[in-house]
């Protein structure tokens, strides 16, 4: 576990012009820079703590009832480790004795720290987190906070997508399906086969790989073995990116192949380029929405990188939940804003969150897909601005 801080004078620094602080709120930011996730956590999380640390000073910090605080940063690696993340947290809620604590990367983190921020009372509003199981979650913890989505919605926004093709004649029956064995892919693939069942696919591949894995190779053979009509795969980004190139090698042929996290990143853009024209992912944004556009333009200003097309933007929106709730409360004390983010809608990038009886976001992206060289948006549960899917044909 390892300690960084985003100072507040590097932080004045970057803000050029920023009004001088009359107090300081310090944030701690946990998530993996070294381990199997850090590859994502460097597109999706880290990046949008930096620009959001800058935007909050660059405008004089957060106005909390007549007074001005500026944020500090407090990063701890987490290595892609539960112990760690789980320790980092808690390091900063008693030694650090951070204001707030910004939620971690990735479902299986945040779900392993959960019960460390709601001992120590801090809002746990997830940004990276997918899971299915929100209702006995927020019984247990109802200071987390679940926004990016859950297993049997972006399964089913999947499967719908999926059965129109079909309907239209222009995929078959069969689907192979992989997924990493780690909370988020099984969650998934738990929540995909009886949804395919029922909307009368037939799984003629399934199988699991474990987090890490270096040659994903029979897994894609053991796929096209079964010659299916449709791939899809519930991956972490390493594997999201071997997946697909070792497809590319064996030239899987089928009409709908999806992968999950990372495949809204630009660089999978970037590496596959034609190819990855009519590739299916988990999420999206509307991304010819002027909002994200000007995001991605001062993301890229700002860090020097450009966002992912799905979860960037929801890392980023939760961060403005967290400063709306503070401002809104007029308080920087944690149960005064817990209580505001319990009571309230925020208006943010994506547009509005809001919550169910569950603390759950219920309008999300499902799938996207690469058109033509940009990532959009095609089925959400409640978002503007899908575009129609495309058949995958080949991979030039």
């Amino acid at each position: 576990m390892t300690k960084h801080i985003l100072g507040l004078a590097t932080v004045l620094a970057m803000a050029a012009g920023a009004v001088s602080a009359q107090e300081t709120l310090t944030i701690g930011a946990v998530g993996p820079k070294t381990g199997p996730l850090a590859g994502g956590a460097a597109v999706t999380y880290w990046p949008n703590v930096q620009l959001w640390a800058h935007d909050i000073n660059a405008r004089g910090g957060l106005d909390v009832d007549g007074t001005k605080y500026m944020v500090e940063i407090v990063e701890y690696d987490d290595q892609t480790n539960p112990a760690q993340t789980i320790a980092a947290v808690q390091r900063l809620a008693t030694q650090d004795e951070a204001d707030f604590i910004l939620p971690p990367y990735s479902t299986g983190l945040n779900l392993a720290a959960a019960p460390i921020y709601d001992r120590f009372g801090y809002p746990q509003v997830t940004s990276t987190a997918n899971t299915g199981n929100v209702a006995d979650l927020s019984s247990k913890f109802p200071n987390l906070y679940i926004t990016l989505g859950a297993a049997d919605g972006m399964v089913g926004g999947l499967v719908d997508v999926m059965s129109a093709l079909r309907e239209a004649g222009e995929i078959g029956n069969t689907v192979a399906m992989v997924n990493v064995a780690d909370a988020f892919g099984i969650e998934l693939a738990e929540a995909a086969r009886p949804a395919f069942e029922e909307a009368g696919f037939e799984i003629v591949y399934d199988t699991s790989y474990p987090l890490g894995t270096q040659d994903i190779s029979p897994v894609v053979r053991g796929a096209k073995e079964a010659a299916p009509d449709s791939f899809v795969a519930f991956s972490y980004p390493p594997d999201t990116f071997a997946l697909t190139e070792q497809a590319i090698i064996e030239d899987l042929d089928v009409k709908v192949f999806y992968t999950a996290v990372a495949t809204a990143f630009p660089a999978y853009g970037g590496r596959f380029g034609a190819a990855a024209n009519g590739v299916m992912g988990i999420g999206g944004v509307n991304a010819f929405d002027p909002a994200f556009q000007e995001y991605a333009a001062r993301h890229e200003e700002v860090t020097g990188a450009k966002p992912d097309n799905w979860a960037s933007a929801m890392v980023y929106s939760t961060f403005q939940i967290y400063e709306q709730a503070i401002e809104g409360a007029g308080s920087v004390d944690k149960a005064d804003v817990a209580a505001f983010i319990a009571d309230n809608d925020f208006e943010t990038l994506i547009g509005t969150i809001s919550w169910d009886e569950n603390n759950n976001n219920a309008a999300y992206w499902t799938v996207g897909q690469w058109q033509d060289g940009v990532y959009t948006g095609i089925a959400s549960t409640g978002r503007d601005g899908a575009v129609d899917p495309i058949l995958k044909d080949g991979w030039e």
